[in-house]
């Protein structure tokens, strides 16, 4: 054995008799151990020997533990600092809208016949994007939708007026004025839903009911006017 210092204490109950045994321990300690000196002896309770010798190479590195459970996710992590700005998009397609609106006038008078009559006008004021047909005096929708439309007449003296606004073969609204030795400005208005193909026209009422609408050619007495709203999808 190489040289080594033991230290030795003992926990017991310290008296004459104990520090006797003491001695014969600590002789057969020295006959054990020859090379070794003894440090320390202190006498309480138990035996603890402990043997120091020279400090040893390090060993070689042991393999890798297995990986271990994956934890819980941790705490939001605080906000990070404002990055730079990006660059501009490419620009985008043009808005399309969509519209549809006319209004056409009439310089000529018109009285009932034996059959019912479209309103054929003679004058153009609006008619973008050319919905309207001034040959049938109809109004063609291309654009699903509401629509507004209105129309203005004069009556003539001592005559009926009697007309309506039509969609299609549908009466939707009334024109309407009793004789009277005056003549006045009468006017109607109405929404209507329409579908692609529906027409909106205005038909005088036929001849028995004697009736008739005025104007001429200084003045325009008879207008009939529409324009989309609202458009059945954007």
């Amino acid at each position: 054995l190489h040289k080594m210092h033991i230290n030795i204490t003992l926990y017991l109950p310290v008296d004459d008799r104990m520090i006797s045994k003491c001695s014969v321990l600590s002789s057969k300690l020295c006959m054990l151990f020859p090379s070794a000196s003894f440090c320390h002896f202190h006498l309480i309770s138990h035996l603890v020997v402990c043997f120091q010798g020279d400090k040893g190479d390090r060993g070689e590195r042991g393999t890798p533990g297995k990986p271990g459970i994956e934890g819980s996710l941790g705490p939001r992590g605080s906000e990070g600092p404002k990055g730079d700005k990006g660059q501009a998009g490419a620009p985008g397609d043009a808005c399309k809208s969509q519209y549809s609106a006319f209004s056409v006038g009439r310089r000529k008078s018109l009285h009932s016949v034996d059959n019912y009559q479209a309103l054929i006008f003679d004058t153009i004021f609006v008619n973008s994007p050319e919905h309207f047909d001034m040959f049938a005096g109809k109004y063609r929708c291309q654009i699903p939708g509401i629509y507004f439309f209105n129309v203005n007449i004069h009556t003539w003296n001592f005559k009926e007026t009697y007309l309506h606004i039509m969609q299609n073969n549908s009466e939707k609204a009334i024109v309407y004025a009793q004789p009277s030795d005056r003549s006045i400005m009468q006017s109607q208005s109405i929404m209507l839903l329409l579908q692609e193909g529906d027409e909106v026209w205005v038909r005088l009422y036929k001849r028995e009911r004697e009736n008739a609408i005025y104007s001429d050619d200084v003045d325009m007495y008879i207008t009939f006017n529409g324009y989309l709203v609202k458009p059945e999808t954007e």
